[in-house]
Formats: structure tokens, C-alpha cells, sequence
């Protein structure tokens, strides 16, 4: 048994279509205490690309902040990206989410062109040029794609299966922004031992929710095992 609490910090955001998928970051805290880690979360304080209508799907005319919709889930407990510190962290998980892709950097718009959100970048690149474990799931994967070369990931299928990866795509643009993808079941991850990258589907199958719980069940213990 480890004498100090691990501590992991995590990306997050609130809402599927403009933010962190809530069961995703629900999923990656409730996994993290079940694994005694100390967690503490942080989000950009910028704007949404745009606020999506749940109910409808539609882009809706107001705007909304990153770091206030993140402190929704977070239970207010919350701070600005820019004070993380990565020495006072062992390790950081993305949840994945629409906003992993449109908030924390533009792979939504611009596919594998996109540009990274320089809070984001910088402590993505910080925790790597430390040697701490990163953990990422469902789109969140392609951050790490743009920003560590030669690093591998799963975003789960490159082939659709009649509808059971709908975004089967992604996998192309991780190759194109010089990464490897591998391909995993939802319940399983991927684990770039070199570079301290774990990564699980999670969402980016329509399959059942338990099967998303299971498998950043496993994500986070890989990642809690390399501290």
C-alpha cells in the first residue's frame, strides 16, 4: 500500500454535445476514489465553441463558459487550467465528450489540422516531459495523437460496423497527425508503456453504459498502476 494519496488531475467539462460527456467524468471519479486516488479538477476559463440544446441537438444563441459549466459536475470544486501544477500531480485523465474536440481544441472543425487549446497543450506536453501518466478516453484520444508523436492510442474501431462505431473516422485522422491507432473493444484499453498514454473508446461506441463504466474502469487503473 502506497504511504501518499495519489494525485490525479482531470480535464473536464458538462455536456455530451458542447462539453465532457457527464457519464464519462462521472465514470473517471468514481473509478479514481474506488482507487484511493486525490482528485482535483480543472477546465479552461474560455467560452464554448458554441451551447448545444440537449433536447434537440441544435446550436442555441448564448454563450457559455468552459471553467462555469465544468464546476456543474465538478460540485464547484473546481479551477482554471491555468493553475494547474504538474508537480503537484502524479498523473491527468481526459474524459472524451464533443467539447474534447471543440473546446480543448478544434479537431471538430478542422480534423486532423486542428489546433490545441495552449493551456491544454502545455499541460498535456507537461505531464509527458515528466514522465507521469496520461489517460484519455473517447475523442479525447486525438489530443494526444496531435501532441506527442509517435505515440499510439485506440479510439476503438476504424470500421463502423453497421452503426456500432459511428465515428470510425477518427481513426484515419490519428494516423494523419502522425500516431498509431490500435484498435480496442469499448471494454478495453490501449497502453503506450513508452510514452504513459492509456486509452479506452468509451463513447465513441453505441453500446450499453455499464460497458463505458467498465472500460474506464480499466483506463484508470492502468493509468493509477504506472504512478
Amino acid at each position: 500500500m502506497k504511504d501518499k494519496m495519489t494525485g490525479v488531475a482531470v480535464l473536464s467539462g458538462c455536456g455530451v454535445y458542447d462539453g465532457s460527456e457527464v457519464h464519462e467524468a462521472s465514470a473517471v471519479m468514481v473509478h479514481l476514489s474506488r482507487g484511493g486516488a486525490d482528485v482535483a479538477i480543472f477546465a479552461p476559463d474560455v467560452d464554448q465553441m458554441h451551447v448545444i440544446n440537449h433536447t434537440k441537438g441544435e446550436p442555441m444563441e448564448e454563450k457559455r463558459n468552459v471553467l462555469v459549466e465544468s464546476a456543474r459536475i465538478a460540485r464547484g470544486k473546481i479551477a482554471a487550467l491555468s493553475t494547474l501544477d504538474v508537480a503537484g500531480h502524479d498523473a491527468v485523465i481526459l474524459p472524451g465528450g464533443f467539447g474534447a474536440a471543440k473546446n480543448l481544441c478544434t479537431f471538430a472543425v478542422d480534423g486532423a489540422d486542428c489546433k490545441v487549446n495552449p493551456e491544454v497543450e502545455k499541460t498535456i506536453k507537461s505531464f509527458h516531459d515528466a514522465k507521469k501518466p496520461i489517460g484519455l478516453c473517447c475523442i479525447a484520444p486525438v489530443l494526444a495523437a496531435k501532441l506527442i508523436p509517435g505515440c499510439s492510442v485506440t479510439v476503438g474501431n476504424d470500421q463502423e460496423e453497421g452503426g456500432r462505431w459511428p465515428y470510425a473516422g477518427t481513426a484515419g485522422a490519428v494516423g494523419k497527425m502522425g500516431a498509431t491507432h490500435i484498435r480496442r473493444d469499448v471494454n478495453e484499453v490501449h497502453v503506450d508503456t513508452a510514452n504513459k498514454i492509456v486509452t479506452t473508446p468509451a463513447f465513441m461506441c453505441e453500446t450499453k453504459l455499464h460497458e463505458i463504466y467498465d472500460g474506464i474502469g480499466h483506463m484508470v487503473k492502468e493509468v493509477l498502476d504506472m504512478v
